[in-house]
């Protein structure tokens, strides 16, 4: 049954203060709804966030989950101090980080990972250049993370603070920041291909070439760049890529075509290739990325710089547009 927000609040003893690790357990839990993975995304035991959970609830006096052997789930009580307690918990957590930011300074150097350098899109280098002039004690690395494994592993693993990766990334512990680019699909081929000659191409028109396809990559992505199947139901022939050289002379000689954004020739371009635009894939997006348990002030400093430069950019009028 549902209760009210007065109904809540007055369930809340006199005088709660919870402390702000029982918040972060609390709300964690209420997102996944899974002990196993709160556990996971807070990087404790999944006894100790049990524990903290009957700790909340003995203080508070009711209960926030109901507990079976397969599911977890709010009470309507839980739903309520969910909703009361998120917003305060969110400011109070970024006014600490500002906080650490005043107190530490914005030090040291920003590892900025991606396996290609298309993904930072056209205004990085004004990125790094507005952030170090505004923290002179701080400096980026640019880290070329390859096409050997996923570039969300080397995040997990702390070998890069950050990414500028290519769009969707759903997964849970990640947070997706600011957007570094949106690019129209192009069709890379071989200048001697029959379809270098077309104004446009779908999708269809080149179901049965093989495409470039990297296993250690996050399916999600790949599939979200390159269908895995055509509008007419056929399905697309997946080649194995190794590199960006490798790709390019598999383009070059006729081997494959390959279903790309409309600057990739600028970053890598050669001379027997060519690009023809493709009319029914949507635009694709690159963005900064960095893991939520994150809490660098250099992390977040770079986040916000990275987000006032573009704020002015054409980029940013053809989000709000688009």
């Amino acid at each position: 049954m549902a209760i009210s927000k007065r109904e809540a609040v007055a369930a809340l003893p006199a005088g709660f203060a919870p402390e702000l690790r029982e918040l972060q357990v609390f709300l964690t839990l209420a997102d996944e709804l899974h002990f196993g993975r709160a556990a996971e995304r807070l990087q404790m035991n999944r006894s100790r966030v049990s524990q903290i959970i009957k700790t909340l609830e003995s203080r508070i006096g009711a209960q926030l989950f109901e507990r079976t052997s397969r599911r977890v789930r709010l009470t309507p009580i839980g739903e309520q101090v969910r909703t009361e307690l998120a917003g305060p918990y969110r400011d109070l957590r970024d006014a600490l980080a500002r906080t650490r930011q005043l107190a530490g300074g914005v030090t040291g150097t920003l590892r900025i990972g991606m396996y290609v350098p298309i993904n930072s899109g056209r205004y990085m280098a004004k990125i790094i250049r507005a952030f170090t002039a505004g923290h002179p004690g701080a400096g980026v690395e640019l880290i070329d993370t390859g096409f050997e494994r996923d570039d969300l592993e080397w995040l997990r693993a702390g070998e890069v603070d950050m990414l500028a990766t290519r769009l969707p990334a759903t997964d849970h512990d990640v947070i997706v920041g600011p957007i570094l680019s949106r690019e129209q699909r192009v069709l890379l081929v071989s200048k001697d291909d029959p379809l270098a000659a077309q104004e446009s191409v779908s999708l269809d028109d080149f179901a049965d070439r093989p495409v470039a396809d990297t296993p250690p990559f996050r399916r999600e992505m790949m599939d979200a760049f390159i269908p895995p199947v055509a509008p007419s139901g056929r399905q697309l022939r997946r080649v194995t890529t190794r590199s960006p050289e490798d790709l390019l002379l598999r383009i070059a000689i006729g081997e494959q075509v390959h279903p790309t954004v409309a600057s990739m020739l600028a970053y890598v371009s050669h001379p027997e290739i060519t690009s023809v635009p493709i009319s029914d894939l949507p635009p694709s997006e690159t963005a900064l990325v960095w893991l939520d348990t994150a809490r660098s002030a250099t992390i977040h400093a770079f986040a916000q710089t990275a987000a006032d430069v573009l704020a002015s950019t054409e980029l940013a009028r053809a989000l709000t547009v688009g």
